[in-house]
């Protein structure tokens, strides 16, 4: 079971990043996937999730009209597409799966994070 997040960068003030998470041994589309971040000296966040059973969508507050998560069945990923990015953005972010196809229940698995820094 292996999870990998990847597409982070540097990106200015106000600019747009899509970070994709892939899983080798399992299927994604079988659990509800999450994407949470933390940054330097901060806890840790809970950004989005997305549901397995019915694709339900969710997002903290912090994020929410800025960012939008999606599956693609087809390549077993889950994309989070980041708008409007603003510096307090600026973490590593995680895609981590959940014990089940509902969000809300915490995070099982999860990978290696990718840096997303914004910063002008």
């Amino acid at each position: 079971v292996q999870l990998q997040a990847f597409g982070g960068g540097l990106v200015q003030p106000g600019g747009f990043l899509r970070l994709s998470c892939t899983a080798s041994g399992f299927t994604l589309n079988d659990y509800a996937v999450n994407w949470f971040r933390q940054a330097p000296g901060k806890e840790r966040e809970g950004v989005s999730c997305i549901s397995a059973s019915d694709n339900n969508t969710y997002y903290a507050d912090s994020v929410k009209g800025r960012f939008t998560i999606s599956r693609d069945n087809a390549k077993n990923a889950v994309h989070l597409h980041m708008n409007s990015l603003k510096p307090e953005d600026t973490a590593v972010y995680y895609c981590a799966t959940s014990p089940g196809v509902e969000c809300g229940h915490g995070f099982d698995y999860w990978g290696q994070g990718t840096q997303v820094t914004v910063s002008s």
